[in-house]
């Protein structure tokens, strides 16, 4: 939840070439985190851009 009271459960996370994962922004919905994490990709820069649920950890 945040300040102003919206539930926000999706979490874009972005993973470097080493593994180290930083969370980019949370989101109300899927489809709102996989455009966010789609057009991230889109960028040419090589990271991988995961979308999870909050309360989930990603994968290595």
């Amino acid at each position: 939840m945040t300040d102003n009271g919206a539930v926000l459960p999706w979490i874009v996370i972005r993973q470097d070439d080493n593994g180290n994962q930083y969370r980019v922004g949370r989101y109300a919905t899927r489809a709102e985190a996989q455009r966010v994490a789609d057009r991230l990709e889109a960028g040419g820069h090589k990271q991988l851009y995961l979308v999870e649920r909050s309360g989930r950890r990603a994968s290595s």
